[in-house]
């Protein structure tokens, strides 16, 4: 993706979960593009080395890193005081935390419904609480949530992540209708399979190990019945943010982008 096609200089952008994966690459377009950078995460030590290696990349950014668990409100609103008094305040806020749970409805537990279910919805509901103030003073403000194919083609084995990543597209599409008078745009994306630590770690623990990476992932890949045969790309899921978080998605609202390798059989 060029970065020319949409300068974002004067811009503050804040990325959750931005320490790896989907989260980092995201930043680290944003920063290409000439904002100001903001990340948060749990895992101080995954966050300061997300830092460093942002600040090599990009030594004239302008990049703020903060531990913050997002299920924290106190927490997350002293993320958001910080980056307005480094950065300024916030045009795009990118929701990005959250992990799957494998579970049936006979095996998941009351706990585990309400531990999932508050994890998916309270992940985008604090921060976009918290930084809502700020987003309203920007000319061109943006939301983007990312959220799992799962939203709209659940999977018997993730019942409570399926039915929470339902929750979560409804969620995007109420505060889009909402926002709107606002002037504040409100997206997200659907992903199927993203090369990840998860992945990664499930491949150190395979039987065969005469079978390298591309091959596992490729045989993962026909196993899920992926058309375009193997696992998407950390940054091929922060370009469709990138986009949708930017001026280039400009008329854009309330809308989902698929970034699933033609895995999705919904309409």
């Amino acid at each position: 993706m060029n970065m020319q096609t949409s300068n974002l200089q004067g811009m503050t952008a804040v990325v959750t979960g931005g320490s790896s994966g989907i989260g980092l690459a995201t930043a680290e377009l944003l920063l290409a593009a000439g904002a100001a950078v903001a990340i948060c995460g749990r895992d101080g030590e995954r966050l300061r080395s997300a830092e460093a290696g942002l600040c090599a990349r990009f030594p004239q950014g302008r990049i703020h890193a903060q531990t913050c668990n997002v299920l924290e409100a106190a927490q997350v609103q002293a993320f958001a005081d910080a980056v307005r008094r480094e950065l300024g305040p916030a045009s795009i806020l990118v929701n990005n935390a959250g992990q799957g749970r494998v579970s049936t409805f006979a095996d998941t537990t009351d706990a585990a419904w309400t531990e999932e279910l508050h994890l998916k919805f309270f992940s985008v509901i604090h921060p976009t609480r918290a930084f809502l103030p700020q987003l309203r003073e920007q000319a061109a403000p943006a939301i983007v949530c990312v959220n799992s194919l799962l939203a709209a083609q659940p999977e018997p084995h993730m019942v409570a992540t399926s039915a929470a990543r339902a929750g979560l597209k409804n969620l995007v599409r109420s505060m889009a209708t909402e926002f709107a008078p606002l002037g504040i745009r409100v997206n997200g994306i659907l992903i199927g399979l993203i090369e990840s630590g998860q992945w990664r770690r499930r491949f150190e623990a395979r039987e065969d190990r005469s079978v390298d990476w591309a091959g596992w992932t490729g045989q993962l890949a026909a196993r899920k019945h992926i058309p375009l045969k193997r696992l998407g790309l950390p940054q091929e899921a922060a370009q469709a943010i990138f986009f949708l978080s930017t001026p280039m998605s400009s008329y854009t609202t309330g809308s989902h982008i698929d970034v699933s390798g033609g895995l999705s059989h919904h309409a």
